[in-house]
């Protein structure tokens, strides 16, 4: 049973997501000693390793070699349209916080639009520790893209139509399956209704070219925008 398990389709998709959502949790729960921004490279990195372990049962690399211009075109333009989004979709009701206020009956939900999450800051004494930075910028422009769309978009959005999902094109999707697995993909950031307009446009991507290259490199396009712009501007709370 336990070697028909590891055989699963699922199972190269679903661990390296996995992992990564194992130390989110950890993160909480670290001492205050902890520096936990090192545990991000650890967490990338693992990540990456898990990918590189699964590399040969993903059938989703036989498209790379399919890709033209067009392709290319609609991921840089997406990715760039969802950055300029990502950046502007953070009033209060649209992180999390603000989305518990609004639900669970905080007495002003409109005051966390002056709390935005901490993010990932990268300076040590005023100065950018350039490990941390191009540890984050890397990890989120490379590692997670693939990670993320080989679980949102090929598994879950798949899935949701059909529980043989290797079995479903990509272009036959439903745009319920379009629609669920934005929102819960939405859900996981803590801009969640910037992260459903990122999974829409994604998951459009990959419906409209039955690539899933296509939405990996708009994600990429968009994580590693979005990392140049926020060691510019040092806009921590977004990273």
């Amino acid at each position: 049973m336990a070697a028909s398990f590891l055989t699963h389709p699922a199972v190269p998709r679903v661990v390296p997501f996995a992992l990564y959502m194992v130390f989110l949790a950890l993160k909480g729960s670290v001492p205050d000693s902890v520096d936990v921004r090192w545990l991000y490279p650890l967490q990338v990195g693992l990540v990456a390793l898990a990918l590189a372990v699964f590399w040969r049962r993903y059938t989703e690399w036989e498209s790379i070699g399919t890709l033209g211009v067009r392709d290319w075109l609609w991921a840089i333009a997406v990715g760039v349209i969802v950055f300029v989004l990502w950046i502007n979709l953070d009033a209060g009701w649209m992180t999390v916080e603000g989305l518990k206020a609004s639900l669970f009956g905080a007495p002003d939900p409109a005051a966390v639009t002056d709390k935005p999450a901490p993010g990932f800051d990268p300076r040590d004494d005023g100065q950018i520790n350039l490990w941390l930075a191009s540890s984050r910028l890397l990890g989120a422009a490379v590692v997670v893209p693939v990670m993320e769309e080989l679980f949102w978009r090929s598994f879950v959005m798949r899935w949701i139509d059909n529980p043989n999902f290797l079995a479903q094109s990509a272009r036959a999707t439903t745009f319920k399956a379009l629609l669920l697995s934005s929102v819960v993909f939405g859900l996981e950031h803590d801009l969640w209704f910037a992260g459903i307009v990122a999974g829409l446009a994604y998951g459009g991507l990959y419906r409209i070219t039955g690539k899933l290259w296509v939405p990996i490199l708009a994600h990429g396009v968009t994580n590693g925008v979005l990392g140049g712009w926020v060691l510019y501007t040092g806009a921590w709370s977004f990273w």
